[in-house]
């Protein structure tokens, strides 16, 4: 009986790993981090959600690639919309995930609600001016 408890335990834990290590990935941006992305100079995607959202949690590794991929090309943002409420406003957020790209000037050229994946935010960031 122990045993299938601790591999119970075992399971449970290796399963929601995912969860818990979505918060040690991209730290949530605000209206102020947002901004200073977007004055940059750089082409920026803003992925709004939540760490809770299934969708958000499936595109929280690839979001973090991309980070690290992009340093000095692009921007890569996400915006937890449970801890940073006032940015949801601003960018007219209505259903999560929303990803919006912006060019190097900061203006929005694409809106995309939804999971989106590495080459078509790859594609976008490319659209946007990414060089």
């Amino acid at each position: 009986m122990k045993s299938v408890l601790r591999l119970s335990f075992v399971t449970v834990a290796f399963l929601l790993f995912p969860v818990f290590s979505f918060a040690a990935g991209l730290p949530s941006a605000n209206v102020f981090t947002i901004r200073a992305a977007l004055a940059s100079g750089k082409p920026t995607v803003a992925d709004f959600g939540a760490r809770s959202c299934i969708p958000c949690k499936r595109m929280a590794p690839i979001l973090e690639e991309l980070n690290n991929e992009l340093k000095g090309k692009a921007n890569v943002l996400f915006s937890d919309l449970n801890e940073s409420r006032d940015v949801a406003s601003p960018y007219r957020i209505q259903m999560m995930p929303t990803q919006i790209f912006f060019d190097a000037k900061g203006k929005e050229v694409k809106r995309h609600i939804g999971f989106l994946d590495k080459a078509d935010i790859l594609k976008e960031l490319t659209a946007a001016g990414m060089k």
